[in-house]
Formats: structure tokens, C-alpha cells, sequence
């Protein structure tokens, strides 16, 4: 059994997984409170699923890119979770668990997928991926892009692209132009419904659970998240603090 967190962007997302199948759950779309709800989160899970620490067989992380500060509490949190329970530490890449969530709620969907996570202004973290015999494969590697038109067309021009996550939303008038964009409100689910993404830990079970098998773990010491760009620190605007 695998405990995954997802804290890259807004969303606080933890999920238990069992041979790649989800068992349950648990989110938070709260700003700014990854400190304050993820082990919480952590928790209330466990007892709900009635799975004790000790039970567990791995813990897996999203690796980034994304929110400096979500990733740092996202790692830091699974670090401990590992050492204190002498368990493996798994980490899968965000944007390619982004991918593998389309994929799997979108069943009928065989064009590529754009997954964009907001780094600010016209600027995304974004990769483009396509499936292959039930297998999630990246065809051109994650990078901070400025969003401006055009910067698509070499994958739009060969295959219908799917832009979903928090920069796809931002980027849409600049992207829509282009036939071939797709993006979440152009799909039903299969009960009819409006289809809706949101990043999810449970996007990381499958792969975490190959990485598991193939003994891909990472040092509890010294993993780092994949943060692509370097963080710069802000002037404070607390009254009182320089």
C-alpha cells in the first residue's frame, strides 16, 4: 500500500493506493495551507481507510515543478513520513501525473495532453505527453514557457492537444486559435457529465506503483524537488518586517 501527496500547485491533495488501484481521497483547495492541512489530510485519510502507518509499504511524492513552497512542504513531509517509518520514498513528476489523470478519466481521448501549471504573468510549467499502448510517454520535455501564440503549432499541427491545469485556463485566448486545442469544457465524462480536471494525488498511484516494483526509489537524505526555476524571495508586506 502506497500513501501519495500531491502539494505542487493550490490544491492539497493525499490518496492511498493498493496495486495501483485507488482506495481513497482526501483534498483541500484552500490557499496557502499546505502546513497547516497536510498531515491532517494525511490522517483523517488513514482512519478512514482504517490503515495504519505501519502498514504502509511506500510513501510517494510529486516531485515538481510547481509551488516552491508546496513542493518543499510536499518532500519534507514525505521524507519524514519515511524515515520515522523506515519505508522506500517514491517521487513521480507532476506534470506527467497530470497526464496519467486525463488519461485514465478521459478513456475514449487517444490525442496528446498539455498538462500547465501557472508560474505567473504568461509564463507556465508545461510538458506535452501522448499515450502508447496504455503507456503515458512525454514527447517533448517539461519547460517554462511564455505563452504566446504559436508556440504549440509543431504538436497541433500533427495531433489534437489536450491544455488542462491552472496556466491552461490563463493561456486559452492566446491557444484557443488553433483547431486542434482542446481543453476541459470541450468533454463529458461517460455518465454525460461536464468534464472538470483537478490535479490529484491519485494521478501517481500506476506509475508509483511500477516505480515501487522496479526498486526506483530515491534517498530519503538527499532528494530534491524538481523546482525548474530558481525561487526568488519577495519583499515582506507585513508592517513591521524588512
Amino acid at each position: 500500500m502506497i500513501l501519495l501527496l500531491e502539494t505542487a500547485t493550490q490544491t492539497c491533495s493525499v490518496a492511498l493506493a493498493d496495486g495501483g488501484k485507488v482506495l481513497g481521497e482526501l483534498h483541500s483547495d484552500e490557499p496557502n495551507a499546505h502546513s497547516a492541512r497536510l498531515s491532517t489530510l494525511v490522517e483523517q485519510l488513514l482512519q478512514r481507510e482504517s490503515v495504519a502507518f505501519a502498514s504502509l509499504d511506500a510513501v510517494c511524492v510529486s516531485s515538481g515543478p510547481g509551488s516552491y513552497t508546496g513542493l518543499r512542504i510536499g518532500v519534507s513531509s514525505a521524507k519524514g513520513y519515511c524515515y520515522a517509518l523506515n519505508k522506500p520514498l517514491l517521487a513521480v513528476p507532476t506534470l506527467f501525473s497530470m497526464a496519467e489523470t486525463v488519461y485514465a478519466q478521459l478513456p475514449d481521448y487517444h490525442g496528446m495532453v498539455c498538462p500547465m501549471i501557472d508560474a505567473r504573468r504568461m509564463e507556465c510549467y508545461s510538458a506535452i505527453f501522448q499515450r502508447v499502448s496504455d503507456v503515458t510517454e512525454e514527447v517533448r520535455p517539461v519547460q517554462a514557457d511564455i505563452v504566446e501564440q504559436g508556440i504549440y503549432d509543431e504538436w497541433l499541427d500533427r495531433s489534437q492537444v489536450l491544455f488542462i491545469g491552472d496556466g491552461a485556463a490563463k493561456t486559452r485566448d492566446v491557444l484557443s486559435v488553433h483547431p486542434n486545442a482542446l481543453y476541459e469544457n470541450d468533454f463529458e465524462t461517460r455518465q454525460g457529465e461536464p468534464y472538470h480536471f483537478q490535479i490529484s494525488a491519485s494521478g501517481m498511484a500506476v506509475e508509483a506503483m511500477r516505480r515501487l516494483a522496479d526498486d526506483r526509489v530515491e534517498d530519503v537524505a538527499y532528494f530534491e524537488p524538481f523546482y525548474l526555476k530558481d525561487f526568488v524571495a519577495k519583499k515582506s508586506v507585513v508592517r513591521g518586517l524588512r
